[in-house]
């Protein structure tokens, strides 16, 4: 159940009902400044009103650049009120990935800040406006500096945007929206080739945090620190929109630094703890010799990718007042469609992902066929219902990462139980075939992870003269830790099949992350591919 009296088929009409049932309490969090259930709705309608006056309308796409501010939600859901589209971009971007982007989309305004870790985003897009003829407009945020000459795009600020009264018409634009629209268009990794623009529309977002809500119970008690990317569905669907629906509050991070995330915890004791594996790590890891209490922590679900079990095993031990899930989603399916049960056993969570959420229904198939998988067998997860999306934009559009029916292929394989309880044997590109046995990556990082020495491990297949396909496999140590190769290979070979057995362990001080904060396989994969093999 969340607080709204009735399923909202748009975002405004998300965030009207629940600026009514709960006014001035306050929503968002960030460092000293509150914003309230009304405030959003408030600021939203003045900033769509700006937005109309720049000329952006119904169908235009607008490019969110920012990191996690309130600034961002408000012009997310004011993009939803005149029926714009919200296209999310990465800080980490640069210029050949926001060029496409911008070209991809057919962005007609960006709204960004100054600077982030070096790179001045205001003159890379008016560089990147001769190659996108669809950029018109640049909107600058609060705090960015002043006096920049204009270029071929005009300038706006945030603060012109915020200062426009409602429009009179922004109630029947909000009454012409239905379900179908599109809301934003959120940019896949890219792991393979170049990104996919998933075309996620406000029912999507919204039947998927709907789903995440309630099985949650997110509830008017609930505090959520969020540092995951508001441009991901990790951070918009899995924190905002699930926290609105249930009538919580978020801290809003700017991004994920483990000390900040820290101090956030002391100040306002979360209800909730979310974040990809890589986040849960490092804050168990810097918590260990500080007085953080997790004790007010009801509820902590990890999402991006398979957890390990050694992972969950210290979560339980530092939050022994917490229930543990696993939550599964991608861009194509707007949030999390994969949640592990209320009333699941120790095996099912260390071992699996969960079961579908919602009307979400579930099949297995042959990867690369339409053709379903014994019971019990390996195969490639397909998703619909709940908050699958209907499809990409730009070039992505005429993909085939949809079967017939409106199937989605999420490219991860599993298996499933009698029960629809799903375990996950990896991406369909990790598997690699050694000496003709597949071997899935997923399940002997798993077993290196529970090691008492490693921090982080992923493992690619790479090409052997003899053996066709080999593991490689990249392991960061804990701190002060000087496991060996030979000793991590004995640990391998003590529980699994000696084909399974890592024939390379590379030890590393750090691994390459994608924006959302998973371990970026495909950058290792390119370096490999570009140092050749041994």
């Amino acid at each position: 159940m969340t607080i709204l009296d009735a399923p909202p088929q748009t975002l405004p009409g998300a965030l009207a009902q629940a600026a009514r049932k709960r006014g001035s309490a306050t929503f968002l969090i960030h460092g000293d400044v509150e914003l309230s259930y009304a405030g959003l709705e408030a600021a939203s309608a003045r900033v769509a009103a700006g937005l109309i006056g720049l000329g952006i309308g119904r169908g235009d796409r607008v490019g969110l650049l920012l990191l996690n501010r309130p600034e961002w939600v408000v012009l997310f859901f004011a993009c939803s009120r005149i029926g714009a589209v919200a296209v999310g971009m990465s800080p980490r971007f640069r210029g050949a990935e926001l060029g496409y982007i911008l070209r991809d989309s057919e962005v007609k305004a960006v709204a960004t800040m100054d600077s982030h870790e070096g790179c001045d985003f205001p003159a890379l897009f008016e560089q990147l406006a001769g190659d996108s003829p669809s950029l018109e407009h640049l909107i600058s945020l609060p705090g960015s500096a002043a006096g920049r000459q204009p270029g071929r795009l005009r300038h706006a600020t945030y603060a012109q945007l915020d200062a426009h009264p409602p429009s009179g018409g922004l109630h029947s634009i909000e009454a012409s929206l239905g379900a179908s629209d599109p809301a934003m268009v959120i940019y896949t990794s890219g792991t393979t080739g170049r990104p996919k623009g998933a075309c996620l529309t406000h029912g999507s977002m919204l039947a998927s945090a709907a789903a995440q809500a309630a099985h949650m119970r997110v509830n008017q008690d609930d505090l959520l620190p969020l540092p995951l990317p508001l441009n991901h569905v990790g951070g918009i669907t899995c924190g905002v929109l699930t926290l609105l629906l249930g009538g919580g509050r978020i801290d809003l991070l700017p991004e994920f630094k483990a000390a900040l995330m820290l101090e956030r915890i002391r100040r306002h004791l979360p209800t909730l703890l979310a974040g990809v594996p890589t986040i849960m790590t490092l804050i168990l890891m810097h918590s260990q010799d500080n007085d953080v209490d997790f004790s007010s922590v009801r509820l902590a679900f990890i999402g991006g990718s398979s957890v390990d079990p050694s992972l969950l095993e210290q979560m339980r031990q530092r939050m022994p007042g917490a229930t543990l899930m696993n939550l599964y989603g991608l861009s194509e399916t707007s949030g999390a469609i994969v949640l592990t049960p209320w009333d699941t056993s120790d095996e099912d969570l260390m071992g699996s992902i969960g079961a579908p959420v919602g009307d979400a229904e579930l099949r297995v198939v042959l990867p690369g066929s339409d053709q379903d998988v014994a019971a019990g067998e390996v195969g490639e997860i397909c998703f619909r219902g709940c908050g699958v999306v209907a499809g990409y934009v730009g070039a992505a559009r005429a993909g085939e990462a949809f079967l017939p029916g409106g199937w989605l292929r999420t490219g991860d394989l599993g298996r499933v139980d009698a029960r629809g309880v799903i375990t996950l044997c990896g991406r369909a590109k990790d598997m690699y075939i050694q000496g003709g046995f597949n071997v899935y990556p997923a399940e002997v990082e798993a077993h290196i992870a529970r090691h008492r020495d490693v921090l982080m491990v992923a493992g690619i297949g790479v090409p052997d003269p003899v053996l066709g396909e080999i593991g490689h496999y990249f392991v960061v140590r804990r701190p002060g830790a000087q496991v060996t190769e030979d000793a991590l290979r004995g640990w391998c070979a003590d529980e699994l099949s000696d084909y399974k057995v890592p024939r390379r362990i590379e030890f590393r001080d750090e691994l390459p992350l994608t924006p959302a904060g998973k371990i970026h396989k495909a950058a290792l994969r390119e370096a490999q591919h570009g140092a050749g093999t041994r």
